[in-house]
């Protein structure tokens, strides 16, 4: 059947991510959109045709990223579970955290973030901070239902993103081993849900 005009090839979207993640990488921001598409196995121009420059690619890989992320706050019920959702949002939290590839692109990300300071504003804007504006819309939905009793819901989502990254970041940032192991890390999800929710208990 052939494809309707503007219609989005979601396969082809999905091997150019795939391919972004991959070569930007191992290649870092500089990596020309041609070696992105050999590596998706499409034309230079099909990669255009999706993602109209690296900015833009770079904003769409960060909110693939995102939507994984702050699933667990979107599901049904999630408003009825908070300490539930809140632990399952830290647990893909932290999976990206000590996931290599997804680091990898971060750090080269940041070593160019000098001369493509366009680029870094994407990625700031679509990634970490779309989640965390996410995570607030989250809470202030608790706290308008009576569940939480959140005054600033921008800090108080800073805060829990502060209590479950800690040094993990830092560590897969340096290349460092992960010093948890993966049930660990639910533990310490779990803590953190619970904490916070007991610190904006109404």
């Amino acid at each position: 059947m052939p494809r309707v005009p503007g219609q989005i090839d979601v396969a082809k979207s999905e091997a150019i991510l795939d391919a972004a993640v991959e070569v930007i990488g191992e290649r870092g921001l500089a990596a020309p959109m041609a070696a992105i598409a050999r590596h998706a196995g499409v034309s230079k121009q099909t990669v255009y045709n999706h993602y109209g420059s690296k900015a833009e690619l770079m904003r769409a890989l960060m909110q693939r990223r995102v939507e994984s992320i702050t699933a667990s706050l979107r599901e049904p019920g999630a408003a009825d579970n908070p300490t539930e959702a809140l632990e399952a949002y830290a647990r893909s939290v932290l999976e990206t955290v000590i996931t290599t590839k997804s680091y990898s692109m971060m750090r080269v990300i940041i070593l160019g973030s000098g001369e493509m300071p366009d680029i870094a504003l994407e990625v700031f804007e679509a990634g970490p901070l779309n989640a965390r504006r996410q995570l607030a819309a989250f809470l202030e939905t608790e706290t308008r239902l009576g569940r939480m009793k959140v005054e600033d819901f921008d800090q108080a989502a800073e805060f829990f993103s502060g209590m479950v990254m800690g040094h993990s970041q830092l560590r897969s940032l340096l290349r460092l081993p992960s010093d948890k192991t993966q049930e660990q890390f639910g533990r310490l999800a779990r803590e953190a849900a619970e904490r916070f929710m007991r610190a904006y208990a109404p």
